[in-house]
């Protein structure tokens, strides 16, 4: 029998350790080193670890909710030419679906960032590892991820660069990929990648590069942008020299990667040699200018028309195209700033202190908003001075009445031979009926009216001559004779706004309601139109995820003036332009008038233009006196809107 330790060794010999490590029967370092099972096993174990860990995380992590961030879209205004005039709001995005988007710049993105993303189930397995690697070596942990991880990022996570969030973003990717179609995925990446210049996806980035929407995108600068994917900071051309270099090599290696990978044809690539050179200016989102006000009246006149809410047009995603021209704008914005900085001097005399100016036009034949002038600027100058009331209008109320006079005709007098000349469609007289009467009556303060072929009589003018210059008196009687009424249920078929209406006291003929500018170049414009009313519309046609709101049709005509009547008041005020070198139709304010205003309307068959000057110190509800205002010879500041509105005119 052996001895105790020899029985012991047995024992052991006898028995099989799961992990042969450190191995038996070996000495020295090949003691130490593990056999090719034991490295299969542990590699088959730590495959099996992950495997494991992987179906954990994938069970556990479900699809989020899209990003606030990633709903978010501009709202974008477009000119009456179709241009873009601004794009508001935080993100500066409009969401196009994928036919919206020129194919040649699709193809340019999946080239330049996963050309086998109709083939890959969604993710980068090198770039998972690289990112791991990456951190493991304190370096940032952005990989090679595929187009759909990057969408996953842009709209389902953070812009974290952590293992954590990659993770995340991988498995996502694999559930969205099967969830999701590719063109539903790839439409959603280019909705929401960056692009530099405040642009966030494809149809922004047109614009603000190119000025163009994606759609028509030619396929050198779908090239370009799809550039500037890899760092608009580092690639946009226009930021510096070195940009420029990066964007063109970039540029150029894009197309011929599409041609490498079959997306574009060797024919096709030799047409786009020379670098697409995008705007320099990038897109601006100020507000600032006459461009705040344009928004202002903009976004009031589409949510009286579609109802929509203040709440709706934040989420942003609507593309609003308005009836405002550009040039007439800028024309106009141009003749304020002109005027005021010639012939006002705040420096040197305190009556030219505090002066504003509103200024609007209108189409006539359809009411088109066209131009308008709120004030210096809408980012320092809240008020929009084109659409507030509280500014009286004066004498430039006076074709009003004598429309109303013409239309309606007056209370009975006792009035010599030829005084009256009925016409068709107006009163007739007769016993106990009223007056008809014409432009050329003349029509005295005391009510009487005299032949219009009568010998001159200072104190008895005629009705257009009272309506050019002087005459508040005649116009007070003839108001009173018409009816208070029957003047102001004239304006306000016209085109002037019923609550802008003053009491229906003695003076409310020579002006003491308090119109806008665009109501009053509306009102005027129903002269222009033969009496034929078109309300003012700023607003032509809005689009939201690509279909069209309904209920911004231009709004319909409608007859407030029989067209004899509109085209005697036009007779009457185009002799007022003749005073003043101009031959259109001109209404204005007087130095008879008391009121702290001066207006003036100008208008032809194709644009009517009113102007409006008054003072008003901020925080003060009180207008200002106009005396000395541009010096001793201003008449009160009525000198200055007729000077702005034939320097905007010219």
């Amino acid at each position: 029998m052996g001895t105790h330790a020899q029985r012991r060794r047995s024992r052991r010999r006898g028995r099989r350790r799961i992990v042969d490590y450190p191995r038996a029967g070996r000495s020295g370092v090949r003691r130490w080193l593990p056999s090719w099972r034991l490295l299969l096993g542990a590699a088959g174990l730590f495959a099996a670890s992950v495997a494991t860990l992987f179906v954990c995380v994938y069970v556990s992590v479900d699809i989020p909710d899209e990003n606030a961030a990633a709903r978010r879209e501009a709202n974008v205004y477009y000119w009456s030419d179709g241009s873009q005039m601004v794009s508001t709001g935080a993100v500066n995005r409009q969401n196009v679906e994928l036919n919206q988007i020129a194919p040649s710049a699709v193809d340019a993105v999946i080239a330049a960032e996963n050309e086998t993303f109709y083939e890959d189930s969604g993710v980068s397995p090198k770039g998972l590892a690289r990112a791991v690697v990456n951190m493991v070596r304190g370096r940032e942990t952005q990989g090679g991820s595929t187009i759909t991880q990057q969408y996953v990022k842009n709209t389902y996570l953070s812009q974290d660069q952590t293992v954590t969030r990659k993770v995340k973003e991988f498995v996502i990717a694999l559930k969205v990929d099967r969830k999701k179609s590719k063109d539903e995925i790839l439409k959603g990446y280019l909705n929401t990648s960056w692009f530099g210049r405040g642009a966030n996806g494809i149809e922004a980035a047109a614009r603000a590069y190119y000025g163009i929407p994606a759609k028509e995108l030619n396929p050198s600068q779908g090239a370009m942008l799809a550039a500037m994917l890899k760092g608009a900071d580092l690639y946009d051309p226009s930021v510096s020299a070195a940009n420029h270099e990066r964007a063109r090599e970039r540029w150029a290696w894009i197309l011929d990667r599409q041609v490498a990978v079959g997306l574009m044809a060797e024919k096709e690539r030799a047409k786009y040699r020379t670098f697409p050179e995008p705007r320099r200016q990038s897109r601006s989102t100020s507000l600032g200018g006459q461009t705040g006000y344009l928004v202002d009246v903009a976004n009031r006149y589409l949510k009286q028309q579609t109802g929509l809410t203040d709440e709706e047009l934040a989420r942003g995603g609507y593309e609003i195209h308005t009836t405002f021209d550009r040039t007439k704008v800028r024309r106009l914005e141009r003749a304020v700033r002109r005027v005021v900085a010639r012939d006002l001097d705040p420096k040197e005399r305190a009556a030219d202190r505090h002066v504003q100016v509103g200024a609007a036009s209108v189409r006539p034949s359809d009411g088109a908003l066209v131009a308008l002038y709120g004030g210096p600027d809408a980012t320092t100058h809240f008020t929009n001075n084109a659409d507030t009331s509280g500014v009286p209008v004066g004498s430039a109320f006076k074709p009003f009445v004598l429309a109303a006079a013409l239309q309606h005709g007056v209370s009975a007098h006792e009035p010599t031979a030829d005084a009256v000349a009925p016409l068709s469609g107006r009163a007739a007289a007769g016993a106990g009926a009223r007056q008809s009467i014409l432009a050329d009556s003349r029509y005295a303060a005391d009510g009487v009216l005299r032949r219009s072929d009568g010998a001159p009589d200072p104190d008895r003018p005629t009705l257009r001559e009272a309506l050019v210059s002087g005459g508040n008196a005649t116009y007070v009687r003839l108001g009173k004779d018409v009816g208070l009424d029957m003047v102001r249920r004239t304006a306000v078929s016209a085109g002037l706004l019923r609550h802008s209406m003053a009491l229906l006291e003695p003076t409310f003929s020579v002006g003491t309601s308090t119109p806008s500018a665009i109501r009053m170049a509306t009102a005027y414009g129903t002269f222009a139109n033969d009496g034929v009313r078109r309300d003012p519309y700023s607003v032509t046609k809005v689009v939201k995820d690509g279909e069209p709101l309904p209920g911004l049709a231009p709004p319909s005509s409608r007859r407030a003036l029989d067209p004899q009547v509109a085209q005697e008041v036009t007779d009457a005020l185009r002799t007022a332009g003749k005073r003043l070198g101009v031959d259109v139709a001109v209404g204005r304010t007087g130095d008879q008038d008391r009121l702290r205003t001066a207006w003036f309307t100008g208008y032809s068959k194709d644009l009517s233009t009113a102007v409006t000057l008054f003072r008003l110190r901020p925080g003060e509800p009180q207008l200002l006196p106009l005396s000395g205002v541009a010096g001793k010879k201003s008449e009160r500041g009525n000198v200055l809107p007729p000077r702005i509105w034939k320097e905007y005119e010219e």
